[in-house]
């Protein structure tokens, strides 16, 4: 899971913050910058196919390789070519040429989270999902901040940002490699869902032995789209609405702030190399470390309390940023400082928030439920965050920090509402057996 945490992390890195470098760096306007970032917001969209990742095998010779790791092959091939698309393309004569391959690996990279998401909580078993997740979150974070965010801006500071962009085409083999030698994991089935799916397609009239195509086609949507979102709301009733707005909220003011902080580093006068010092080298160290706090607060004090503590510490720094625009300095150490404080932040949000939406999938639809939950998180996120440039040209970097931090505001206040109906008992998390009715697939062979 950490190699597998670098595949998925790279490309992500790739077509947003270091995108938004590379764009800035050319002279490409803030406001283009923001809007370019909606092609980010391909993996907000990825629960419209996430049906057919969960529930559709992939002809032969992919077949043999099992539903879930012949998924993640395809789109790491996906992602690849779109990479080095990219790594041919001058941003500044055809940027819609680039906006073209950017959206590219962004759709082959959510297609990879979502088999891979999958393939994280199917594969290990439930007390050894936090350790998934930290392997997982670490790898993600080494891409983030070290291979596709420090090492590509030094070779786009010594070499050229298409030289950037083929070495990262090349670091996705580490995902590759990593997923031929792992083995597929276990289908498993749930008493309470299964029971949940009959009644639909008895309700609907497509039960029953008939064989036409027509039928086939209609069950076959039933289990796959219609039954995740029904078993979602069905376990949590009307308040599945209320946590779908924790989700949708919970990221707004980081993403919010990440399309325009690399503009905002070219403009005060940074060099790519001090960027990448101050933002991956420290900003890696700072980010593990979060994150393992994260994990801790979340053994200690429970999952949404340190969403709470998080979503604190992430407008506290988004703050700082606004202090610095204020002061409009190009001291190093004064942006290595702020930078570290909001790495800290994220990881400890990012903990936090893996092992809060893990908790919300059921184990038979793991990849559809896990991707529409992502989805709503990164959905509104990236449509706000495409308006970032306009802000910044209308009020200045002062004000723009401000308002990314306020929109973290709503997130605390439901994360308090949230809170007060778990403990009411209103609203339950996966983890009670009784409710879950976990059993495995007579079909597959015991683990």
């Amino acid at each position: 899971m950490f190699f597998m945490g670098i595949s998925a992390g790279l490309p992500l890195i790739l077509v947003f913050a270091t995108l938004s470098v590379w764009l800035r760096d050319v002279g490409v306007s803030r406001t283009s910058i923001g809007f370019f970032s909606w092609i980010a917001a391909t993996y907000g969209f990825k629960f419209l196919w996430a049906p057919l990742v969960d529930r559709l095998a992939l002809p032969a010779p992919l077949s043999l390789l099992g539903r879930r790791r012949s998924w993640i092959v395809l789109a790491i091939v996906g992602v690849m070519v779109g990479i080095i698309g990219m790594a041919f393309t001058d941003p500044g004569a055809a940027l819609w040429q680039m906006a073209l391959f950017a959206f590219i690996v962004a759709a082959s990279s959510a297609t990879q989270d979502i088999a891979l998401d999958a393939f994280r909580i199917e594969s290990a078993p439930e007390e050894m999902q936090g350790a998934a997740a930290g392997a997982y979150q670490a790898g993600y974070m080494l891409a983030i901040k070290i291979i596709g965010g420090a090492l590509a801006l030094y070779l786009a500071e010594y070499i050229s940002w298409s030289a950037a962009y083929l070495a990262m085409a090349g670091f996705m083999l580490v995902g590759l490699v990593t997923i031929l030698t792992r083995p597929e994991p276990q289908a498993a089935n749930t008493e309470a869902t299964d029971a949940l799916l009959t009644r639909i397609q008895e309700f609907s009239g497509i039960g029953g032995r008939r064989r036409n195509p027509t039928a086939k086609v209609a069950a076959w949507f039933t289990a796959a789209v219609i039954g995740p979102f029904s078993e979602f709301f069905s376990r949590n009733g009307w308040w599945a609405l209320l946590i779908l707005a924790l989700i949708g909220v919970y990221r707004l003011s980081d993403i919010t702030l990440g399309v325009m902080a690399g503009p905002f580093y070219i403009d005060l006068g940074f060099t790519k190399d001090q960027i990448a010092n101050a933002t991956k080298l420290f900003g890696l160290l700072a980010a593990i470390g979060g994150a393992l706090f994260g994990g801790f607060v979340v053994l200690r004090i429970g999952v949404l309390p340190a969403l709470f503590a998080a979503a604190i510490t992430v407008i506290a720094t988004n703050l700082l940023f606004g202090f610095m625009a204020l002061i409009e300095t190009r001291n190093f150490w004064l942006l290595t400082v702020i930078v570290s404080a909001d790495s800290i932040a994220a990881g400890m949000a990012g903990s936090a928030f893996i092992a809060y939406l893990s908790s919300l999938t059921s184990i038979q639809y793991t990849a559809t439920q896990y991707a529409l939950l992502t989805s709503i998180m990164l959905l509104p996120g990236k449509l706000v965050a495409g308006f970032s440039g306009v802000i910044v040209d209308a009020v200045g970097y002062v004000l723009f920090f401000a308002y990314a931090s306020v929109l973290g505001v709503p997130a605390l206040i439901l994360v308090l509402v949230l809170a007060r109906m778990e403990r009411r008992g209103i609203i339950r998390r996966k983890g009670d057996k009784e409710r879950d009715g976990l059993v495995e697939d007579a079909t597959e062979p015991a683990r």
